[in-house]
């Protein structure tokens, strides 16, 4: 007998779901859920805060905390230090570039 064909689409569902019931599942304990929704709390509170600041790192640590929001699920995230550096990007200036331009 011969075997039905699949089409594109039902070929690349059974890949996706045979690949999907290989992986174990991850389990969140009550401890990091709590530390999550502390730190998205901080971050929304940040971003919330930064709206209305000025200057050209404002727009890149804003577009780094909204990363941070959507990668939340992702297995790597941010120690607590450099997570504090994330928040208070959009409210501190970096330091300015030092030049030896002497005429």
């Amino acid at each position: 007998m011969a075997t039905p064909k699949l089409t594109p689409l039902q070929e690349l569902e059974a890949r996706r779901t045979a690949s999907a019931s290989d992986k174990p599942k991850r389990v969140i304990s009550e401890e990091e859920k709590a530390t999550r929704r502390d730190r998205v709390a901080k971050a929304k509170d940040a971003l919330a805060r930064s709206v209305g600041a000025k200057g050209e790192h404002v727009t890149a640590a804003r577009a780094a905390l909204k990363t941070y929001l959507q990668r939340l699920n992702e297995p790597k995230q941010p120690d607590d230090a450099q997570f504090e550096t994330l928040i208070e990007a959009p409210f501190k200036a970096p330091p300015k570039k030092r030049t030896n331009d002497r005429y």
